[in-house]
């Protein structure tokens, strides 16, 4: 889905932490935007700055020990990171809201969850009545018995109800931005399905945009719009998803494809089961970045120039970017 207009623009941020002698540059010089009611994707493995990047957008960072080193979040033509603590709390769950990925973790084990979802209504929405808006959000999420279920405890239901509940929280108060941050990750392959589905059709109800933090590139190519890959805190290759998916131009989004499970065999005069591949080494830590480009250590194609002084991020005319010396 995708509208018009620019909603958010992220420009060069930089959400770094302290830690000893030198920050620990977990995000660095991020950019990209999401159009109103559209649908944008941050991939890459564990530990390249996804998760980091999506709390930033809301300033949800602690402080210490992490600190916005530079850049700008644009919300509607407002720099998030010059907010007052009074409009950031107006920021936060009415036009910015978070599904997590560990509902279980995320919601308040001590207060049932009609409560959760009734505080952010009675703090951004007082021209409703809570309880009945509340009975209302756990229907439209697939609640069964809402009167009843809104009276439990979150270890009282399975995880699959606990992540309708993160999300029946997270459009208590129709969100303009949903940043969906490993929605699926802790459930089974057919809740997962059903929590995609009501968060695509939710969207088109409610005509929000999303930002989707994930690692799962079926995912990506069955629901967002553009796709920004990242890897040590920085974006290497963005552009639209089917242009990216079918044909990748920096060697890390290559890597992330061929491995990738598939069923099949390598030829039909071949008749062997496929090999799944994987990308040798591990992502950095952001603590110890090595010099030059930062996928150099793990790069087949890497020459002494990518070891030595970092790649620019170069785009075409159609917005396709790619931060590489010698892209496929």
């Amino acid at each position: 889905m995708q509208g018009n207009g620019t909603l958010l623009e992220v420009k060069d941020l930089k959400t770094w932490f302290a830690s000893g002698k030198y920050p620990v540059r977990a995000v660095d010089g991020v950019s990209f935007k999401v159009d109103a009611g559209e649908t944008i994707a941050l991939v890459g493995e564990s530990g390249c700055g996804k998760s980091v990047t999506a709390m930033s957008l809301a300033r949800l960072i602690p402080q210490p020990p992490g600190f916005y080193a530079g850049g700008q979040i644009i919300f509607e033509g407002e720099d998030v990171l010059k907010m007052s603590s009074q409009r950031l709390a107006d920021l936060r769950g009415r036009d910015i809201s978070y599904v997590f990925q560990e509902p279980g973790t995320s919601l308040n084990p001590v207060f049932h969850v009609g409560r959760q979802i009734m505080e952010s209504l009675e703090l951004h929405r007082k021209d409703v009545d809570a309880r009945a808006e509340t009975i209302k959000l756990m229907t439209m999420v697939g609640l069964p018995d809402p009167e009843t279920r809104m009276r439990a405890y979150p270890h009282e239901m399975s995880g699959g109800m606990q992540q309708r509940v993160m999300i029946a929280m997270a459009l208590a108060c129709r969100p303009k931005l949903l940043v969906a941050d490993e929605p699926t990750t802790a459930l089974d392959v057919t809740i997962q399905a059903q929590i995609l589905e009501l968060l695509s059709s939710l969207q088109k109800e409610f005509k929000m945009a999303v930002v989707l933090i994930t690692h799962n590139l079926g995912l990506v190519a069955d629901t967002a719009n553009r796709v920004y890959v990242m890897y040590a805190g920085r974006v290497v290759e963005s552009g639209l998803t089917e242009d990216v998916l079918a044909s990748p131009a920096h060697p890390y989004t290559r890597g992330l494809l061929d491995a990738v499970p598939r069923l099949g065999v390598d030829s039909e005069a071949n008749a062997k089961p496929t090999r799944m591949k994987g990308i040798p080494g591990s992502v950095p830590s952001p603590a110890r970045l090595p010099e030059g480009c930062k996928f150099a250590p793990r790069c087949s194609r890497a020459q002494e120039v990518c070891r030595k002084t970092e790649p620019e991020m170069k785009c075409d005319d159609k917005g396709r970017c790619v931060r590489c010396y010698f892209p496929l």
